[in-house]
């Protein structure tokens, strides 16, 4: 699944495609401002997936409450993200990408719950979420 069939895209058609918070954020990184995302108090069963292509991203088993203003997860599904080091902040940073279309998510950090420890803190804008199946 994940990484499966990259898309690639002028940024015409991402722009014709995206709103423009979505735009700025998957497209050229930026960062939305903590606590506007409906999806922080999202709590249904069901999966976050790339707001550019729609590829899985997390399970909501997976988020957790940081408490940070943005949808946090503790897991990715495997294969759905790449990672580079962002150095925007002077200190290095690990960010994520979905690995399908290449759209900017988030950050991943080390100070998440177990079992894995992580935090990655997703921009509600780069995310869709769609309900289990009941």
């Amino acid at each position: 699944m994940g990484g499966a069939g990259r898309i690639v895209r002028s940024e015409k058609e991402w722009r014709s495609l995206l709103s423009d918070a979505q735009f700025r954020v998957l497209r050229k990184e930026g960062t939305e401002r903590p606590w506007t995302s409906p999806l922080n108090d999202e709590k249904r069963p069901g999966t976050y997936v790339c707001a550019g292509c729609e590829q899985p991203l997390f399970s909501a088993q997976q988020k957790f409450d940081s408490g940070t203003g943005w949808p946090s997860f503790f897991d990715v599904i495997e294969d759905a993200v790449d990672t580079k080091t962002d150095f925007k902040l002077i200190l290095p940073r690990t960010e994520y990408h979905c690995s399908r279309c290449g759209g900017h998510q988030g950050h991943v950090f080390k100070d998440g719950p177990a079992p894995t420890g992580l935090r990655y803190c997703n921009n509600g804008v780069a995310l869709k979420f769609i309900p289990a199946q009941a």
